[in-house]
């Protein structure tokens, strides 16, 4: 009968090892995703568009800033320089993760389009004569609004679209002008803001 004892003890010691393997593989699996514990504090008051507001502290918030140009063909190039942000890619879980998400990109406080990059063009037919601002806000990726001090993380720059005069050649430069200095009105964790603290 010792024979038995043998492999028995031996198959006992492997299903031990298997079974810590697994579970240090787990606890590893979990330290390197994304932390399951709540991101910033939900505020009673909403966003512009009624979706909750996500509030981070100053040193933890995304910041955005937005430049709008002319480009040759008409509409306009839209950049956006993000600061603690990084987009998350079409597809991402519904849920907050500390500093990623998307822009929703604004033009007089209609929506435009979601943004999962840095750089879109504005078609000029969503311009038309007159002056307009542009608006970029940052977003977690279950629909909350990034925000500092009550007010949502995002950036705001005025363009003048104009149509060409008699006489006037009809290139970008001539009809249509973008003011992005000072038009900020964004929350705390804007890149302009923090400049301004400093």
């Amino acid at each position: 009968m010792s024979w038995t004892r043998k492999p028995l003890a031996a198959l006992a010691v492997c299903v031990l090892l298997l079974a810590g393997s697994a579970s240090c593989g787990t606890d590893d699996a979990r330290e390197g995703g994304a932390s399951p514990t709540p991101v910033g504090k939900i505020l009673e008051d909403r966003g512009p568009e009624g979706r909750p507001l996500r509030e981070v502290g100053q040193e933890d918030a995304p910041g955005v800033g937005i430049e709008v140009q002319p480009d040759a063909s008409g509409g306009w190039d839209v950049r956006l320089t993000v600061r603690n942000f990084r987009f998350s890619p079409a597809g991402a879980a519904a849920r907050a993760v500390a500093g990623r998400g998307l822009a929703r990109l604004y033009v007089d406080g209609r929506p435009v389009t979601r943004l999962r990059a840095p750089a879109y063009r504005l078609d000029a037919r969503l311009v038309p004569r007159g002056t307009h601002r542009v608006t970029a806000r940052l977003y977690a990726d279950d629909g909350t609004v990034w925000a500092v001090d009550g007010k949502p993380v995002e950036s705001t720059a005025d363009i003048t679209a104009s149509e060409p005069g008699p006489g006037m050649s009809p290139d970008a430069s001539s009809r249509r002008k973008a003011r992005t200095q000072g038009a900020d009105s964004g929350g705390r964790g804007s890149p302009d803001r923090a400049r301004e603290a400093s």
